[in-house]
């Protein structure tokens, strides 16, 4: 059972090696604006994802370019040996989370002396890049 368990762990540290991870936390966007951004990324190779987010009119696009930038450097860090798969193209956004952040809540006067609260969202946006399987790359 403790060999099974060993092998397992060598496994994933073989897979945490290729992968590179990077996080922004408390941007101040809401969720779901992010997340219709972000969708326009997943699965796609990096450098193709830098143009659709440079050339976004979305607002968060910008942050969402610079937390991928940030990726790519962590994937060079981890891959020095790899630095042409990047130029091949092999390089792919392989998850990306939003989840949500914690929410500022602000008053607001209404009609009739009442107030209405105002939710100021923030998110937390996780970005996972990886090599595409050999598998993938003969097709």
């Amino acid at each position: 059972m403790g060999q099974r368990k060993r092998l397992m762990a060598e496994r994933l540290k073989e897979v945490k090696k290729t992968t590179a991870i990077a996080k922004l936390n408390d941007n101040p966007t809401s969720p779901r604006k992010m997340r219709l951004v972000a969708d326009t990324i997943r699965g796609v190779e990096v450098n193709k994802a830098l143009d659709l987010l440079h050339f976004s009119k979305r607002e968060p696009s910008i942050k969402l370019e610079k937390l991928l930038r940030s990726a790519i450097a962590n994937w060079e860090a981890k891959n020095p040996d790899n630095a042409k798969e990047l130029d091949n193209g092999n390089v792919y956004v392989k998850t990306i989370m939003v989840g949500e952040g914690r929410t500022i809540k602000r008053v607001r006067p209404m009609p009739q002396g009442r107030a209405g609260r105002i939710r100021k969202r923030s998110n937390h946006v996780t970005i996972v890049l990886d090599v595409k399987p050999a598998a993938e790359e003969a097709k």
